[in-house]
């Protein structure tokens, strides 16, 4: 069985995490959205320069790809694994000071004894089948930013280890670590034919054992309610208030289809923003759901609440601009390339973990890129409750990915194109 050395793992990882590479929803015109992105970007290219990758790029955009050629498989498919450099921007990502809960005892965490952090088992009692093992913690004043680090660490040290040791058989291997994926621009630039692989995975799942091939269809509308602004002295019979426009709006919405209540493949309606006045109000929402006939009902749901609004109110009372921004994968992978999937069951269970798959709540670069011609199922880094300063990420769940990743470069040499 293949192992990857738990030391080069986390020194690695602390590495990476080191570098504050959050990105920037808000600054869509620039590629990456902050500048730190960048630094991290080219340390890792030339990184992978020294340790003997080859064909290394590093773009303007903070792009990089790399090459380990075949070694006694060419005749094998090239097989891509794909990570992302940014962290959220939802929690604080400068400064980490990573800590390592050793032989975790199944308590409640003191993370920070000066401000009152605790870590509690009673908000987060996941953390209990963990009992026994090491755990990396934050000191709770930033995220960990596992989200995807651990997923960078996974690759690297996956094709490190080939390197190091040439006895061992395998095809063509494709790396790849893109910008801005929070931001959900990552996919956009990403090059697939300069890629060239016939299939990949992105490292970017949460806890151990987790393969996800299929995920929610989404839109992102934003709906424009138009009011009447009127003196409030004089307003009777006269004024529209966009506000109260947009709360009927979501009043409107079906009962219980929120994210608050939904789980599993149960789609949703989510009003995650709205900004304006009396006279115009501007509101964000997302549209999910698995099923795609149920995603176009959705939509069309919309429009009809839309087209109930302008003959109550007026016709132009409420504008909707539809946008669709990804797809499920599962359509791309179940035609003709579910051997995909199979393969990195099988290596995981060569590795000793029993898949565990569930339909992603969200989406993945690995959808986009799937239905750009690259089959891309999203492989677990190990990590929990990403995104926040409670994020943890248990060791032995960070070497299992590794080593999983590992696994699936080796048994791909296996298969013929």
């Amino acid at each position: 069985m293949l192992k990857i050395d738990m030391d080069v793992l986390v020194k690695r990882f602390k590495d990476y995490i080191s570098y504050n590479t959050q990105s920037d929803e808000e600054n869509d015109q620039v590629w990456p959205s902050t500048p730190e992105q960048m630094v991290l970007a080219k340390h890792i290219a030339g990184e992978l320069r020294e340790m003997g990758m080859q064909e290394v790029t590093l773009d303007e955009h903070a792009y990089i790809m790399a090459t380990l050629p075949a070694n006694g498989c060419e005749e094998a498919p090239v097989v891509g694994f794909i990570a992302h450099l940014d962290t959220s921007p939802d929690a604080a990502g400068a400064g980490i000071k990573p800590q390592i809960i050793q032989n975790y005892d199944g308590k409640d965490i003191v993370l920070n004894q000066e401000q009152g952090i605790v870590f509690s088992t009673k908000t987060f009692p996941e953390i209990k089948r963990y009992a026994g093992q090491d755990i990396m913690m934050t000191d709770g004043t930033t995220l960990l930013g596992a989200d995807d680090k651990a997923g960078v660490t996974s690759i690297i040290s996956a094709v490190e280890y080939l390197l190091k040791h040439p006895e061992i058989k395998h095809g063509k291997i494709r790396i790849g670590f893109t910008p801005d994926e929070e931001t959900g621009r990552s996919a956009a630039k990403f090059d697939v034919e300069k890629f060239g692989a016939d299939f990949a995975y992105t490292v970017d799942g949460g806890e151990i054992g987790g393969l996800e091939y299929e995920n929610f269809n989404a839109a992102n509308p934003v709906i424009t309610f138009h009011g009447v602004s009127v003196h409030t002295g004089d307003a009777k019979g006269k004024m529209v208030n966009a506000l109260t426009l947009a709360s009927e709006w979501q009043q409107m919405l079906p009962a219980g289809e929120k994210p608050e209540y939904t789980e599993g493949y149960e789609g949703f309606f989510h009003v995650y923003k709205l900004e304006g006045g009396c006279e115009e109000a501007v509101m964000h929402m997302l549209v999910r759901d698995h099923d795609k006939a149920k995603f176009e009902a959705r939509k069309a749901l919309l429009d009809k609440m839309a087209a109930f609004f302008n003959e109550r109110y007026g016709e132009g009372t409420v504008e909707i601009a539809p946008h669709d921004v990804y797809y499920n994968m599962l359509e791309k992978i179940e035609d003709g390339n579910m051997y995909v999937v199979e393969l990195a069951k099988q290596a995981m269970r060569t590795q000793g973990i029993e898949p565990d798959i569930q339909p992603i709540r969200g989406g993945t670069d690995g959808a986009q890129l799937s239905f750009r011609g690259l089959p891309c199922p999203n492989l677990f880094t190990g990590g929990a409750n990403f995104h926040g300063r409670f994020e943890y990420l248990p060791l032995p769940s960070l070497q299992a990915a590794a080593d999983t990743t590992l696994q699936i470069m080796v048994d791909a040499g296996q298969l013929k194109k």
